[in-house]
């Protein structure tokens, strides 16, 4: 019977942290960065490594790495205009899928899928695609991001146009 409850918890919880993970995507198609930032916990993570194999991300040089004051800071060059990538921001759709539990327990949900964003620019459109990793407290019965890893599969190589939030 404690196995069936478990079982059931665990697929109940997957499915919320796979809705939160395609409401952040939303969020970030919409440009919604405010309403973003309102998905993390303060202790927070958002990376965006370049060596696809590191777990050591504070010991590595990233794209982005960023805590609380650093979301808070990319969001307000996003948003105020003066920054290049506020003034001609790429339109985005994501796609997230594939999603596998990684682990959960009462208060800790990690959940890995993949991702493609199609940007369009200057009437050119380019595709990035990624393996994500989202921990997700639900501690507080509300979700919230622990940690996002975008895992860009090109990462090594040069890019640009990533001026968004992927």
């Amino acid at each position: 019977m404690m196995d069936n409850l478990n079982a059931l918890f665990s697929q109940q919880t997957f499915a919320r942290a796979i809705e939160f993970i395609w409401r952040e995507a939303e969020l970030l198609d919409r440009r919604d960065y405010r309403a973003w930032l309102d998905l993390w916990e303060p202790s927070g993570f958002y990376v965006v490594p370049i060596d696809p194999n590191t777990t050591d991300f504070a010991a590595t040089l990233n794209y982005a790495y960023d805590d609380h004051d650093m979301r808070e800071k990319r969001v307000q060059r996003m948003t105020s205009g003066y920054s290049a990538s506020a003034s001609d921001a790429a339109r985005t759709v994501r796609t997230v899928s594939r999603f596998t539990l990684s682990s959960d327990s009462a208060d800790l949900v990690e959940v890995k899928s993949s991702q493609i964003i199609i940007a369009y620019k200057r009437g050119v459109s380019t595709i990035f695609a990624a393996d994500l990793a989202h921990k997700i407290s639900v501690a507080s019965g509300e979700p919230r991001l622990v940690e996002k890893v975008v895992r860009l599969i090109d990462s090594t190589e040069a890019l640009s146009a990533i001026g968004f939030l992927l």
